[in-house]
């Protein structure tokens, strides 16, 4: 196959470490935990080796805490999660910046410099999406649920600037908050980029902001890049959220990817709890 520039680009972030390069997942290949066309079940609150006990297909991991080099941007960092993707079989499916919570990416000035650094990690570890978190101090909804737009402002323009860096390395950055599909959609548009789009978390914006799942799904289509599931502080099945309509949405626009479960463990037992939670997810797209 002839090469291509991310393969050029992510050749030269392991040239740089002294990391070999694991095969990128194709989107399409059969795995464990592939449900119908192509939709794959994964998780951010198990580690690789639970992952693979559990039977899901792929984990998300974090790209660290606040500081000037990201964690995931340490050669020995991506060296431990390659050894551990090379024996679970596991890939890393998506990287979470979970730190833009408590350093907004609209104010911080190592915002930039942190998604420089995560696009250049996910590239390496064959990662093909980012989420961008706009929770907490990064709340892009104010006082009685107005939009605080000089914040969406400076995020767009970050967005815009690494949206580049992103393309050549085949990697889209996800942006997850609590605003509605019509204020995400006009973020999209300012930003102008394929590489910037939506990581849909069903649970933030059904449960916890009463907004119409299935129809922001069909709404935005294929400007979401990724999805969370979750269900507050029960199973999928058991909590307040109806996953099935939402199930139906998603097949409806013909999403091939990642549901990624964030979902809590009501047992105690971490493996047991997303390995049932997975076990259902499936059952949705069978």
């Amino acid at each position: 196959m002839p090469s291509t520039r991310r393969d050029f680009l992510c050749g030269t972030v392991g040239a740089a470490t002294g990391l070999v390069l694991l095969p990128r997942v194709s989107r399409t290949a059969s795995a464990p935990g592939e449900g119908h066309a192509g939709v794959r079940i994964g998780a951010c609150v198990v580690g690789l080796e639970q992952g693979r006990k559990a039977g899901l297909a792929g984990i998300e991991v974090p790209v660290g805490g606040p500081a000037d080099q990201l964690e995931i941007s340490l050669p020995e960092v991506r060296r431990r999660y390659k050894q551990q993707m090379k024996q679970t079989g596991i890939p890393i499916s998506s990287l979470m910046m979970g730190l833009l919570n408590q350093c907004a990416l609209a104010t911080d000035p190592r915002g930039p410099v942190w998604l420089e650094q995560s696009i250049d990690a996910a590239c390496d570890l064959g990662a093909k999406v980012i989420l961008v978190a706009f929770f907490g101090n990064g709340d892009l909804l104010g006082a009685g649920g107005r939009v605080k737009e000089a914040d969406v402002d400076n995020v767009v323009r970050r967005l815009k600037a690494v949206a580049p860096r992103a393309r050549d390395a085949g990697v889209v950055l996800g942006i997850e908050n609590y605003l509605n599909a019509g204020q995400n959609a006009r973020i999209l548009d300012r930003v102008g980029h394929d590489s910037v789009k939506i990581y849909y978390d069903c649970y933030n914006t059904g449960a916890t902001k009463g907004y119409d799942v299935p129809a922001e799904i069909r709404f935005l289509k294929d400007r979401i890049t990724q999805f969370h599931f979750k269900n507050g502080p029960d199973f999928l099945e058991t909590g307040k959220l109806r996953f099935e309509p939402i199930a139906a949405a998603i097949k409806e626009i013909g999403y091939r990817g990642w549901i990624v479960l964030e979902t809590s463990s009501p047992t105690g037992d971490a493996v047991a709890d997303v390995k049932r939670n997975a076990e259902y997810a499936r059952t949705l797209f069978a």
